[in-house]
């Protein structure tokens, strides 16, 4: 059995030590200043960030799919970063998934037993219908759960991308990846409580790859997301906006443009940049493989 007590995710922090004793503004300025340290961890592990980025847009470009696995908070996170993808940048479901230890049921009810089996990450990984071609992106705060270890073997042995992305320096998911993300977060206030520093760090990490390799891959114009679906009131205002935004237009030509791009802001906007029709502007950005400022350039 491995000595779990020497993770630095485990150890007691000599910050909260007495925190029950203080006073309720006390306590929460210790958790503050504890936060407050994530974002440097965060920024230390940038260049493999970046480098995973890269990797994993090469691999969208060649029609690679991106998988998240965890237990846990590290589950939820990366079932959360995948779920915002396509209302967010209108890929499809399938292109950024998570999965987590225990299935969809734990999403909501806590399964800490599932975490403990190799064998069955490997299971979920290959019913998931993961290839070769596709990442997987592997998720412990502890840097040590079985269950996404099996996964990152699994994905290994098919030759595919893997990245591990954990809290601690030299974990044994480090061992397994290609690519090793560890923004080391130190103690937590709540001794072992990885939902706090270590949850914030994971998920200011996914937000960057998947916001990183969505700008890669040309979802983003500028810091507009041309490629939001307009489904809602709310999202049918925000292309509006991003129509009206990236093209000097005002809203009622914007709104007039969103009809006749046929709901596309893409669309839309080569439409009125380049004065084209719809059909025009459609042809102009298959060329461009979807990317608008090579639209717009060529």
């Amino acid at each position: 059995m491995e000595n779990l007590a020497a993770l630095t995710t485990e150890a007691r922090n000599p910050a909260s030590a007495k925190i029950d004793e203080l006073s309720t503004l006390d306590l929460l300025t210790v958790i503050n200043d504890e936060d407050a340290k994530v974002a440097a961890a965060v920024q230390a592990e940038l260049p493999r960030i970046a480098q995973a980025v890269d990797a994993i847009a090469a691999r969208f470009q060649q029609g690679g799919r991106l998988f998240y696995t965890g237990a846990g908070t590290s589950g939820r996170l990366g079932v959360l970063d995948a779920s915002e993808c396509p209302p967010t940048f209108s890929v499809t479901a399938e292109l950024v998934q998570g999965l987590i230890a225990g299935g969809d049921r734990a999403l909501r009810l806590s399964s800490e037993h599932s975490e403990d089996s190799k064998e069955e990450g490997a299971r979920d990984l290959a019913a998931a219908g993961f290839t070769a071609n596709d990442t997987l992106v592997g998720i412990a705060a502890s840097g040590r759960t079985p269950y996404v270890i099996g996964t990152l073997e699994y994905a290994r042995s098919l030759g595919a991308l893997t990245v591990s992305l954990t809290c601690v320096a030299n974990s044994a998911m480090a061992a397994v990846a290609e690519i090793a993300i560890a923004p080391v977060t130190g103690p937590e206030v709540l001794t072992g409580s990885t939902r706090m520093k270590a949850g914030t760090a994971t998920k200011l990490v996914l937000n960057m790859l998947s916001t990183g390799i969505m700008i890669r891959t040309g979802a983003v114009y500028g810091n507009l997301m041309v490629n939001v679906k307009p489904t809602n009131a709310k999202l049918v205002d925000r292309a509006e906006r991003i129509i009206a935004s990236a093209t000097g237009c005002d809203q009622a030509t914007a709104a007039r443009l969103l009809e006749e791009s046929g709901k596309s802001v893409k669309t839309a906007i080569v439409m009125h940049k380049l004065s084209l029709d719809r059909a025009s502007a459609e042809a102009r950005l298959t060329a461009a493989k979807g990317i608008l400022r090579t639209a717009l350039e060529q």
